[in-house]
């Protein structure tokens, strides 16, 4: 019986637009819908653009605008967010139309600058998965028609002056930054959005578009009689509309961006010598209870690569299936030396199993074991390393969440490469696929997850930065920051009882301002932590006087060995004056002549 294709997002789209009353249309619009993996990644983008009519090159400007969003959207990394995308985009698009209108100089007296300028403002709706993303600059207008509704999404960006006059607070163009009005809308079939310039929605409304969608049916020539209303009613600026109707959803599964791989079977556990998709392997390297490692051969290139299946009792949990592919997914989009890497590709894969390339060297963690703590400057050293690798992921909207030193690999030249992404949370994948594979404080190793995880609170920047302070702190003192107690602390009470026991404790050798710096990144509040690996490594590298003035722990909390060393001397002074103050314990010395008799 052959398998069932499953749903895909689609929508049917009608647009028109014209100069109206006026002699030049400044108004652009635009659409894309993309085929194969970029339609479930990145979604289908529609566009209008307004230039400015008090500018002689608005029309170039909403053209320019236009353009750059269609084209550059679907540039940026599959693993962004669709707000972290478009708002890139826009950002950039602003800032050489303003860098272009700054070079304008006056060579004539009466020289106006914004009428020579690059200015015009924008309404944007991205559709991924079951969601509707909306940006918007301007006075242009995105409505949503519901069967039982209609919701207007965008504010008008104008400045009133009273008296019916007002003017444009907001364009791209006009300023260095520009504030970008987002947000988000889910989709039902049968929605209807309506996207238009300020000369339709101030003369056409939500009855006016239900009307003309009824009487024909075809969203183009609604969309030009609408135009055609809104002149009809007096409009004097151009006409521009776009009308997009949902005609069919995805299920909102991980199938959606891995496609047909999600159907194959899982492959078997294998045996060594044997042959396997284009494998010969050579070594089993790891087995547990999740899934199993195996040193092989890729035969077309004649290099070692790892292959990793799922165990038995994971081949029958769909959820496992799909973050195995998801692990790969996410090493094929991630090129960074302290990150492992995905092994090429051949032919179609017959069986689920993920496949990179080898890593000489051993774990971290069996590094410790074998020689204890390191020397600080090869703990900073590897510190930056590893800060490095988590920093590409997070530029990404990539978080690890399972940075252990298990998980790092370091090789005899003392270069550290982070592996295993099975627990990789990635933003643009998140909002097209909710899932509910696992639970963040359970996604990593619970001595090296952040304290908020334990309150449910989701994984952030700042949850890696505390998994890298933690393994900072055990290279340096082979100990937790807060022994085993963390994953026990589950309540805000309890963490409010957690404290940091200094690095100074174990390994009296570690600066102050070091300690300081793993402190503040092994924060309870993650509030208090780095905001960024970079910061921390900076930190690592030399003192930071206000982590030293005690902006982060009050002196107590921090313990360094010198704030012990001088409450002792206190307590001892203490001690030694309240003897010599008690006659019955202490008298002062005697002289020869006041020595007892034998």
């Amino acid at each position: 019986m052959p398998v069932m294709a499953k749903p895909l997002l689609s929508i049917s789209i009608g647009q028109h637009s014209t100069a109206g009353a006026k002699s030049e249309n400044q108004d652009f619009h635009g659409a894309l819908v993309p085929e194969g993996a970029d339609l479930a990644s990145k979604g289908i983008a529609c566009v209008i653009a307004d230039g400015i009519s008090t500018s002689q090159r608005g029309a170039e400007a909403a053209e320019i605008t236009v353009k750059s969003f269609l084209s550059d959207y679907y540039c940026t990394s599959e693993g962004w967010s669709v707000r972290k995308s478009g708002e890139c985009v826009i950002g950039a698009t602003n800032s050489w139309m303003h860098s272009e209108n700054s070079r304008q100089r006056p060579r004539e007296e009466g020289f106006d600058r914004e009428a020579a300028g690059l200015i015009c403002t924008l309404s944007a709706l991205v559709f991924k998965s079951r969601m509707a993303h909306v940006f918007h600059i301007g006075d242009g207008q995105v409505m949503r028609l519901a069967e039982d509704r209609c919701d207007v999404l965008t504010t008008p960006h104008r400045v009133s002056l009273g008296g019916g006059t007002s003017y444009l607070g907001r364009a791209l163009g006009m300023n260095r930054h520009v504030e970008v009005e987002y947000c988000q809308a889910p989709l039902q079939v049968g929605d209807i959005f309506v996207l238009t310039t300020d000369g339709v929605h101030e003369l056409v409304g939500e009855d006016d578009v239900r009307k003309a969608i009824g009487v024909t049916g075809d969203l183009d020539v609604a969309a030009r009689d609408l135009c055609a209303l809104a002149l009809e009613r007096g409009s004097t600026d151009n006409l521009t509309i776009q009308l997009l109707r949902v005609d069919d959803l995805p299920l909102g599964e991980v199938e959606d961006l891995l496609g047909q791989d999600t159907r194959l079977p899982p492959a078997p556990l294998l045996e060594v010598g044997q042959t396997f998709e284009g494998y010969a392997i050579l070594e089993k390297i790891h087995s547990g209870n999740r899934s199993h490692a195996y040193l092989a051969c890729d035969l077309a290139e004649n290099s070692p690569v790892v292959i990793k299946v799922l165990s038995t009792e994971q081949t029958q949990n769909p959820d496992a299936v799909a973050a195995l592919l998801l692990e790969e997914w996410v090493m094929r989009r991630l090129s960074h030396p302290n990150l492992l890497a995905a092994a090429p590709t051949h032919a179609p894969r017959r069986h689920v199993f993920c496949v990179s390339r080898l890593v000489e060297g051993k774990s971290l963690y069996k590094s410790l074991l074998d020689n204890g703590p390191m020397p600080l400057s090869v703990a900073r050293k590897l510190a930056s390393q590893i800060a490095a690798g988590l920093e590409a992921m997070h530029r990404r909207e990539m978080l690890h969440r399972d940075l252990r030193p298990q998980n790092i690999i370091l090789n005899d030249r003392g270069h550290a490469t982070i592996i295993d992404f099975g627990s990789t949370q990635v933003a643009g994948i998140d909002e097209a696929v909710p899932r509910a594979f696992e639970d963040a404080a359970f996604a990593g190793t619970m001595q090296y997850s952040a304290p908020e995880l334990f309150l449910g609170d989701p994984a952030s920047v700042r949850s890696d930065i505390f998994s890298l302070g933690v393994i900072v702190y055990q290279l340096l003192t082979g100990e937790l920051p807060y022994g085993p107690r963390v994953s026990a602390a589950s309540t805000p009470a309890a963490q409010r009882k957690l404290r940091y026991t200094p690095a100074t404790t174990h390994n009296p050798d570690i600066p102050e301002w070091v300690d300081a710096a793993i402190a503040r990144a092994v924060s309870v509040d993650p509030r208090q932590r780095y905001a960024e690996p970079a910061l921390f490594v900076d930190d690592l590298a030399g003192p930071n006087q206000e982590l030293l003035k005690g902006a982060h722990l009050p002196a107590l909390q921090r313990g360094s060995v010198r704030v012990w060393k001088l409450v002792s001397a206190a307590l001892a002074a203490a001690l030694l004056i309240s003897i010599i103050t008690r006659p019955d314990v202490y008298s002062g010395p005697t002289t020869p002549s006041e020595e007892p008799a034998p």
